[in-house]
């Protein structure tokens, strides 16, 4: 307390009891691709003469050797693909270091604008690069793209679950074929050869592979196409970003363009998905010319009962860091009524917020949500070991995943 000597007019600031909760980021990617020390690139010969023939000694490419200067395991910030070729190289024939490339470049050019990446030698070490991933607060995507090993994805997933601050995306095997023919019982869990990873809400996964436009490829055969199959997973990355962007996270990242993409490795028809969706396989398909994100649940889809929705899990994992990292002023605070009507203050503020912005259902913020931290959630025995407990509920908006309209024949007025 100050003490007051001598008679005066004394002013004194208050500290307000308003503490504003923010939103924390929800479009930060971490990747982990397998990447050697040294790549060759295909670069222009300065020395090509086209008047020459072409040989050995006349070469319209050659190959130049880039040596990455980012060692394994430790994670650089990207915020443009010209900070990922300065960090781990341009295109190049490498399969995982293109993978890694196309995914990057992918989830850039699909709406993203920050990411991680790291670096293994193999896909066995894909967990310890996202330990490095645990100390970067701000991740809330993460994927290897094309690392399909039981233990990758496994480490994935853990890796979201344990943190619970954000959401993989997983890739499965490019070919999905029995007798030459795409089959999708191959991802069917009774399935015997199921190459389907375990069930999580914590993940999702896309198929098929895309095809996109490789310049390494292009450089290497000038007379091809220069197209190659690529992982989805860093294309799919940049669709989340992008939708967090302009709609929020609540909104389901489906029926959005996968920009960049120019075909599909196979054709997935509405039959066909019918099968997949309820297991949480999200097709990417062709779909009047443009290649869209068509499914928005989690892995293992109606056995992750209220889970089962992408954007359902999201959003929670967006409220839970929100009102984490925002109340992190409450501890060591005494434990009494008026810290329980600061605390309901800054949560109720920060949901109305969330329900204006139309991630919460409901005509008034009543019907959207409720937080209670009072003397009912705060007894005295859980005062007495430290404790403060608020509940909060709230009311999500799920996507329109099925539309329905009914249509039947009406044979109009009748007249008197």
């Amino acid at each position: 307390m100050p003490q007051y000597l001598s008679p005066g007019v004394y002013v004194e600031e208050v500290p307000s009891a308003v503490r504003p909760i923010a939103g924390v980021g929800t479009s930060t990617a971490g990747f982990v691709g397998v990447v050697p020390n040294s790549l060759s690139v295909p670069r222009p010969n300065k020395d090509f003469d086209p008047t020459q023939a072409v040989g050995n000694a006349n070469r319209p490419f050659v190959a130049e050797t880039f040596a990455v200067p980012v060692p394994a395991g430790e994670a650089r910030l990207c915020t443009t693909f010209s900070d990922f070729t300065r960090f781990f190289g341009d295109f190049s024939t490498d399969a995982g270091q293109r993978n890694l490339a196309h995914a990057v470049n992918g989830f850039f050019n699909g709406g993203g604008s920050r990411c991680y990446v790291s670096r293994v030698a193999t896909a066995g070490d894909v967990a310890s690069a996202l330990r490095t991933f645990e100390a970067i607060d701000e991740i809330a995507i993460v994927a290897a793209p094309g690392v399909t090993t039981i233990a990758a994805r496994t480490a994935l997933v853990d890796h979201c679950t344990k943190l619970e601050d954000r959401f993989a995306i997983l890739d499965v095997d490019e070919v999905l074929e029995t007798d030459g023919v795409f089959d999708p019982t191959l991802l069917d869990p009774s399935n015997d050869d199921n190459v389907l990873p375990d069930n999580s809400d914590y993940a999702a996964v896309y198929v098929p592979w895309i095809q996109v436009f490789d310049p390494a490829t292009s450089i290497q055969d000038p007379a091809g196409t220069g197209l190659v199959y690529v992982p989805p997973s860093g294309h799919v990355a940049g669709v989340y970003a992008r939708v967090d962007t302009e709609r929020g996270v609540h909104k389901a990242p489906a029926n959005e363009t996968v920009r960049g993409a120019l075909g599909l490795r196979y054709g997935i028809s509405k039959p066909v998905q019918d099968g997949l969706n309820p297991q949480g396989v999200n097709a990417i398909r062709d779909l009047n010319g443009n290649i869209r994100v068509w499914g928005a649940r989690t892995l293992g889809g109606d056995r992750n009962a209220e889970w089962k929705y992408v954007s359902v899990r999201r959003l929670f994992l967006f409220l839970r860091e929100s009102i984490d990292e925002g109340t992190q002023w409450v501890v060591f605070e005494p434990n009494d009524a008026s810290l329980w009507a600061k605390i309901t203050r800054n949560v109720t503020a920060f949901l109305t917020n969330v329900w204006r912005d139309g991630a919460l259902f409901g005509a008034t913020p009543a019907e959207a949500f409720y937080v209670k931290c009072d003397e009912e959630t705060n007894p005295p025995e859980l005062r007495d070991v430290g404790q403060v407990v608020t509940e909060i509920g709230v009311a999500v908006v799920k996507p329109a995943e099925f539309v329905i309209f009914r249509i039947s024949q009406w044979a109009g007025p009748t007249t008197n």
